[in-house]
């Protein structure tokens, strides 16, 4: 997985923005929400979407959805069954991990209508399942020799000892998600990120933070917005109409498996 652009501007822009600003703990003032960044302000950007404290924005009211009565066993053991028997991922991902791990994040899944619902939980394995190899892969192929460092974003000190390439269902990469994931979840993004590929509670806590913070509300946009904001810039416009195509039909699967129409704009 490589960060979409959009998200990399924001990322820069937000360091830019309030470099005087005290990091990590905020020690803002009372007015004053921490962002998911570590940085004070007022602003949605401060206040919305992984505000830390302060007055942060409400979330929005969550449905009656039951997340494992959507994900059954029979579903995810249709994508992970899938998968050959020497896979790493199949003695790794499960069915309850995911569960657990979903528990802390109570607006996946459970926004809008039912059918909302269904569709983020179609689009998110969609995902998944194109990423892994149907949940076979832990690491992203070859992915240890690629350099996913940007020393531009200052926050987020790289290790030169360590490597930011994909790991996890939806794989987490680049110093820049590596870092406040970290801080999220409860692990040294910075310093240990094999952990993602380590411990299967915390690499799906990663691909869940990665999708709350930054493809979450892309769905009412269509399935082809969330495409964008997980690879947008190496398979839309055209860049690989194939990966596209390929992640499409598995998102309408899905739906097929929930009962729920896809919706438009399925492409990027």
């Amino acid at each position: 997985m490589t960060v979409s652009t959009s998200t990399l501007v924001l990322t820069i822009c937000l360091a830019q923005l309030v470099a005087g600003a005290l990091a990590q703990n905020c020690g803002c003032a009372a007015n004053e929400c921490c962002s998911q960044w570590g940085y004070c302000g007022t602003t949605e950007d401060y206040c919305g979407k992984g505000c830390q404290e302060g007055p942060c924005n409400p979330p929005p009211a969550t449905n009656d959805v039951v997340m494992g009565d959507v994900v059954t066993d029979d579903f995810f053991n249709g994508i992970i069954g899938q998968a050959g028997s020497d896979c790493p991922g199949k003695g790794f991902y499960s069915r309850q991990v995911f569960l657990d791990a979903v528990g802390g994040y109570p607006e996946f899944g459970r926004v809008g209508s039912v059918d909302d619902s269904k569709r983020e939980i179609a689009a998110f394995f969609a995902h998944v399942t194109h990423e892994t190899g149907h949940f076979c892969y832990i690491e992203e192929n070859g992915g240890a020799s690629k350099d996913y460092c940007d020393d531009t974003v200052t926050a987020y000190p790289c290790n030169p000892n360590k490597g930011y390439y994909g790991r996890g269902p939806i794989q987490l990469s680049w110093n820049y998600n590596y870092g406040p994931a970290g801080q999220s979840i409860g692990f040294d993004g910075l310093n240990s990120p094999e952990t993602v590929a380590n411990d299967p509670l915390v690499s799906f806590k990663a691909s869940l933070w990665y999708w709350m913070n930054s493809v979450h509300s892309k769905m009412s946009e269509g399935f082809g917005a969330t495409i964008r904001a997980i690879n947008g810039a190496l398979e839309c416009d055209g860049a690989n109409p194939a990966t596209v195509q390929a992640r499409v039909n598995y998102y309408t699967d899905y739906c097929n498996q929930l009962g729920v129409s896809p919706g438009d704009n399925l492409t990027c």
